[in-house]
């Protein structure tokens, strides 16, 4: 009888747990094992791994309407584990390419697109901005009657060969398309800085923002690969503190994680902007959101050392 109950005891110890699994942000699977020595072999077919499947080395994406199948084998082979299955889930919309025209009682954003796949011809920039209206209004090519702060944007770019390809209104899914549909092409700047998030604040979660953000330096670095990545972090908004302020934080936590990879320098500069009890200002952002030409002129003035030093010689 006690010799039953420890031969039972001892068969359960040694059965093959089925992998664990989490999604990523942009909702790829990561699957682990705590078996020592274990494969994870997975297969999007519709029967169950066997010692045939592929085996799992990284983050798996799981498109929609797909079924990955998953388990654990033994090293050597000699035992598998229950079968894991996982269903598709969709990508957050921070990631889901899309060109975008909310501010088209103003402005054309396709002709925008057009107009720096235009400049893109005839100038190869040194610098690129890319980002939102945050960006875009600082001033710059392509010019924009609404730039805010040119007196700025001549002080600290003048010097260099710029593009600025920031836009009114873009979110990260919408950078990603314009990266994808030939506003990097035929071009090598030394330096693209980075600013983009705020329009996702009221969409999505802080990691899906983080995910987004991500995806563009993961595309700019695709691209350029010899471009320096300068990667501010989201720029605080609204009068006071509050809790959208408090998410532009925790987004840029996350993306902060970022430095040291993919040729990116992560600077947050957000208290260049604020006054010390923490409220903006309007003489800075007069609509507490887009610097002015005196917002701009701090924001210049806190990068240049950086930028000075990515753009080298």
């Amino acid at each position: 009888m006690h010799l039953l109950w420890l031969y039972t005891s001892l068969a359960l110890l040694a059965e093959v747990a089925p992998p664990a699994f989490r999604y990523l942000p942009d909702s790829r699977v990561v699957l682990e094992s705590a078996t020592p020595g274990a494969v994870i072999r997975y297969t999007f077919e519709d029967r169950d791994p066997d010692k045939s499947a592929g085996v799992y080395f990284g983050p798996v994406d799981v498109p929609v309407g797909r079924v990955l199948r998953a388990r654990v084998f033994s090293a050597g082979n000699a035992e598998a584990s229950p079968v894991l299955t996982i269903a598709g889930r969709p990508q957050p919309s921070t990631l889901v390419e899309v060109t975008q025209n909310r501010d088209w009682k103003n402005y054309d954003w396709a002709t925008r697109h057009l107009a720096i796949l235009e400049r893109n011809q005839r100038l190869k920039p040194d610098i690129l901005l890319l980002g939102d209206s945050i960006t875009h209004f600082w001033g710059g090519e392509p010019s924009d009657a609404r730039a805010r702060g040119p007196l700025s944007y001549q002080k600290y770019f003048g010097a260099y060969k710029a593009t600025n390809i920031g836009y009114g209104w873009d979110r990260t899914e919408n950078v990603l398309w314009r990266l994808r549909h030939g506003e990097v092409d035929g071009i090598l700047p030394r330096v693209v800085m980075v600013m983009i998030g705020t329009n996702n604040m009221n969409l999505n979660t802080t990691e899906e923002i983080a995910a987004g953000v991500t995806a563009i330096c993961e595309e700019l670095h695709l691209r350029l690969p010899q471009s320096k990545i300068l990667l501010l972090g989201i720029f605080p908004r609204g009068a006071k503190p509050d809790a959208t302020r408090d998410k532009i934080e925790a987004v840029n936590r996350e993306i902060a994680k970022l430095h040291g990879t993919r040729n990116i320098t992560y600077m947050d500069i957000g208290k260049v902007f604020l006054e010390t009890d923490g409220s903006i200002a309007p003489a800075i952002m007069n609509d507490y959101l887009h610097p002015t030409e005196a917002g701009y002129e701090r924001w210049g003035e806190a990068i240049t050392p950086t930028l000075k030093k990515l753009l080298g010689n």
